[in-house]
């Protein structure tokens, strides 16, 4: 699955919550996330074969707290969830560095190769940013409306993810030349794409 049409997936019900929310309210809007959540989950699984670890998650967690939300006719819930999600990804990825263990490597380390001790840097930098963002959600749900509530869980949260993103992407190029070299290449022997020098000049 591409990249692009991954993204969209990933957006696209938190797009649909906005809209609902808009025209029918925080609980027809929680229903219909629950909805395209799993719609978009069984997707992934039948285009890709396979359920990445954290969208299945998350699915999970918004069907507990969604349901909960539309049962109880209390919108505490929905809004409590985001503050759970940030501080269970915050404690995992701090957690695992206690134990020398680097989760995010697991999860970006097939398409990036960097050193240990850059991903142990970005486990500390994402813990850190995913903690403020489960403080940053208690203080706006409990300051604002629920509509401003909504607008910020869609658009503030992702542009803010988004920019951090950005921001650790000079750091990430950087330490991928330190990288060490895929496993199964001799050392000295050249790279794809480079010719190596002849003896014979």
């Amino acid at each position: 699955m591409g990249q692009g049409r991954k993204q969209l997936l990933d957006f696209a019900p938190l797009v649909v919550f906005f809209v609902v929310n808009w025209k029918a309210g925080i609980f027809w809007a929680t229903g219909v996330f629950m909805a395209v959540t799993l719609v978009v989950l069984a997707y992934t699984y039948f285009a890709t074969g396979k359920i990445a670890k954290v969208p299945l998650a998350s699915a999970i967690l918004v069907g507990v707290f969604g349901g909960l939300t539309l049962y109880l006719q209390d919108e505490t819930f929905i809004k409590v969830k985001v503050t759970l999600v940030n501080f269970i990804f915050a404690v995992i990825l701090l957690g695992g560095l206690l134990f020398r263990r680097s989760f995010i490597k697991d999860v970006m380390g097939e398409a990036i190769a960097l050193p240990d001790i850059a991903w142990r840097t970005l486990s500390l930098r994402w813990g850190l940013f995913f903690a403020a963002l489960a403080l940053l959600n208690e203080y706006v749900w409990r300051s604002y409306s629920t509509d401003q509530w909504v607008t910020f869980k869609v658009f503030g949260l992702m542009g803010l993810t988004l920019v951090f993103a950005l921001a650790n992407a000079p750091f990430m190029a950087r330490h991928m030349a330190d990288a060490p070299e895929p496993e199964g290449r001799a050392p000295g022997l050249a790279k794809p794409g480079q010719e190596k020098p002849s003896v014979d000049g």
